[in-house]
């Protein structure tokens, strides 16, 4: 039992090289959406939805569907952008912090339900939770 036991504490405390790293975040960032994605689409408000979830290597693309109605795309774009990127930075910085540690960015995409025209899009990464 011993020799197994040291294979294992000698295998945990081996460093990665720098493209081991980067395959290993793509990797993960693939089957973190692929799972994600069974459970869609989700209502998160009364006025959104997500509706898909991908991956770009290692980024994390949550697509979302905001019902916008009376509200013209453009007013929405003007009106709304700084309120829903602080908000969305702040949320996924609390939400997804294991995932922006392992340096695996996550992009919200905000699209209207009317239109299925993109509306924000916002890339988070760990510096961009420093910086709040």
């Amino acid at each position: 039992m011993l020799p197994i036991f040291v294979s294992a504490s000698q295998l945990q405390s081996r460093e990665l090289s720098p493209q081991a790293m980067r395959d290993q975040n793509k990797e993960i960032a693939k089957l973190a959406a692929e799972e994600i994605s069974k459970s869609l689409p989700q209502t998160v408000d009364k006025y959104t939805k997500l509706i898909n979830v991908q991956s770009d290597n290692a980024t994390l693309i949550y697509i979302y569907e905001i019902n916008t109605a009376p509200k013209s795309d453009e007013t929405i774009k003007k009106e709304d952008h700084s309120r829903m990127k602080q908000a969305v930075t702040e949320g996924t910085c609390r939400t997804s912090k294991r995932f922006l540690e392992a340096s695996i960015s996550i992009r919200h995409t905000y699209k209207s339900a009317l239109t299925k025209a993109e509306l924000f899009r916002f890339d988070i990464s760990q510096e961009s939770c420093l910086k709040l």
